[in-house]
């Protein structure tokens, strides 16, 4: 019956269902229920079911269940079963270790809490210092996997809505239109894995639009920049990663929402020991001599160690994407002091003159390079000639 308005259509549905008796449900060849109607009106039901139906269900021995998008009609005893598509799934991820990435330092159990989330659909938050391999795991996931991935730089941008929404434009040949952004595509990409990177530095705006598209119970992102404001459905299978950086010294990091940290299931990223430092290093650069890469593993683990005092003499530690850097260029034939000069001493303040941070570093990375009695002072400072070399390419 079609109604005049909206309250009428309200009131009607509700009388209708309070004259119903137990739903009758239309079941597929896998027990899903996909069409649910009201024994005596034959009304449809849709995305709610009343407590007065639910307990005329409870009366007659039976229990209706709304579950991953779909209802169940089943006994009050009803003990779920995995089905078998979920035992090949989960004896996958038992064994999954196997096939994690050699240069992602991440535990087993970690690993496999990662692979079964993923498979699951579900939402996970990767917590840990920057650094600690949070955003590689993610790759690393969809890589073995073989999963389609979208990284959306939710912690980069100050416009939010163009990020995870779009953006309306005007054109002499079009006139208005609207352009969906990357997030939009994604989201309607099946199985994807879709990063929202540094979420912590995320705008709130961006945690109020993302509150219905993790929400297992919704699911949906409303384009309301869009003509008609169309509501588009988070296809089968996607997961979302976050990424969130922990600690003091991320002073441009926000506390998330706890109703939107409620929406993840949380994987700590723990940083790298001396020891895996150095299996690392060595994996990525086994022409660098062995003696750098432990030095180079020596100092940052140091620092590692020095943070977790109560009171650090440091304001950060060094982490793992550093130590690569330094490789990276140890690799171009830089010598090793010169790639600590570059890529750790500025993240030290050197205010404070000799008992600066800055000074602190300095001594700390003199411990671990072996050096003459002649010249116990690594970083002090040599008279270079400024001239340029012959063959310059930049000499005019």
């Amino acid at each position: 019956m079609e109604m005049e308005t909206e309250n009428e259509n309200k009131t009607t549905e509700e009388t209708l269902l309070k004259e119903g008796d137990l739903i009758s449900v239309q079941k597929n060849d896998n027990g899903r229920v996909y069409f649910a109607t009201i024994n005596n009106t034959e009304d449809t039901v849709t995305n709610q079911i009343p407590l007065d139906v639910r307990k005329n269900a409870f009366d007659k021995g039976k229990t209706i269940l709304y579950e991953n998008n779909d209802y169940h009609l089943v006994d009050n005893n009803y003990v779920a079963q995995i089905p078998e598509t979920q035992i090949f799934d989960m004896n996958f991820v038992h064994n999954s270790y196997k096939y994690k990435p050699k240069y992602l330092f991440i535990n087993e159990l970690k690993w496999k809490y990662l692979i079964r989330n993923v498979l699951q659909g579900e939402n996970i938050l990767m917590l840990g210092p920057s650094g600690s391999g949070k955003t590689l795991a993610a790759n690393s996931i969809a890589k073995t996997l073989k999963r389609p991935f979208f990284r959306i730089p939710t912690g980069q941008t100050q416009d939010p809505r163009a990020t995870l929404i779009g953006n309306t434009f005007f054109s002499k040949d079009k006139g208005t239109f609207f352009d969906q952004s990357l997030f939009v595509k994604a989201i309607q990409t099946d199985n994807a894995i879709i990063l929202l990177d540094e979420l912590s530095r995320a705008h709130p705006e961006a945690w109020n639009i993302l509150m219905t598209v993790l929400d297992q119970d919704q699911r949906y992102l409303r384009l309301d920049e869009a003509e008609g404001q169309p509501t588009i459905n988070v296809a089968k299978g996607v997961s979302f990663i976050g990424t969130a950086n922990i600690g003091a010294e991320y002073t441009s990091t926000r506390v998330l929402d706890r109703a939107l940290r409620d929406r993840f299931k949380s994987i700590e990223m723990d940083l790298l020991t001396e020891k895996e430092e150095i299996e690392l290093l060595t994996l990525l650069y086994p022409d660098l001599d062995k003696k750098t890469i432990k030095s180079i593993a020596g100092i940052a683990d140091e620092t590692r160690k020095i943070m977790q005092n109560e009171s650090p003499e440091i304001s950060t530690s060094i982490s793992t994407r550093m130590t690569v850097d330094m490789g990276k260029i140890l690799n171009d034939d830089f010598a090793l002091m010169e790639a600590l000069e570059v890529c750790v001493l500025p993240f030290y303040d050197i205010a404070g003159g000799e008992t600066s941070e800055r000074e602190f570093i300095k001594t700390l990375i003199q411990k671990h390079i072996p050096h003459d009695d002649d010249d116990k002072d690594l970083f002090k400072s040599k008279e270079k000639d400024t001239k340029l070399s012959e063959g310059n390419p930049f000499e005019k």
